[in-house]
């Protein structure tokens, strides 16, 4: 089983506003950066698009250390994902799963890959993290633009 490494990150101008994800697959030598963004959204969709954007590019099974700084993303895929499928995609407190549909096709894909969620903190020289958060940014202000 192939062993990469995935960093992500999202951003968004106004929450909800314009955003902006990024990601970076390393495996060996090899890296690649995709991004992308959306005009109305928020930070919180715009993290987990990161992650099911980068996890969508993987041709076969991997085991993946998986790098975010948002607490929100790491928790659900370590602890809450498991009883949100068990209760019918509700919370703990029985309301609809936020972003519903994008954390389906992640369960679905960490069903093949083998993931370990690895939480950074944010702004403190991570590297990678910080070249997410850049490119993230800029993703989110291309949307600002172009709607005005």
């Amino acid at each position: 089983m192939k062993k990469i490494q995935i960093f992500t990150d999202g951003s968004s101008l106004g929450n909800p506003g314009a955003g902006g994800w990024c990601a970076i697959l390393r495996y060996n030598e090899h890296e690649k950066i995709i991004k992308g963004g959306k005009e109305e959204t928020t930070n919180n969709e715009m993290e987990i698009t990161a992650v099911l954007e980068a996890l969508r590019l993987l041709k076969e099974p991997c085991e993946i250390d998986l790098y975010s700084d948002s607490e929100y993303v790491v928790k659900a895929m370590k602890e809450w994902i498991h009883n949100w499928v068990k209760n019918d995609w509700k919370t703990s407190k029985k309301k609809k799963v936020a972003h519903k549909e994008l954390w389906q096709e992640i369960y679905k894909l960490m069903q093949i890959h083998r993931i370990n969620p690895i939480w950074v903190k944010a702004h403190a020289g991570h590297e990678e993290n910080e070249i997410c958060d850049r490119i993230a940014k800029k993703e989110a202000e291309k949307f600002r633009r172009e709607k005005h």
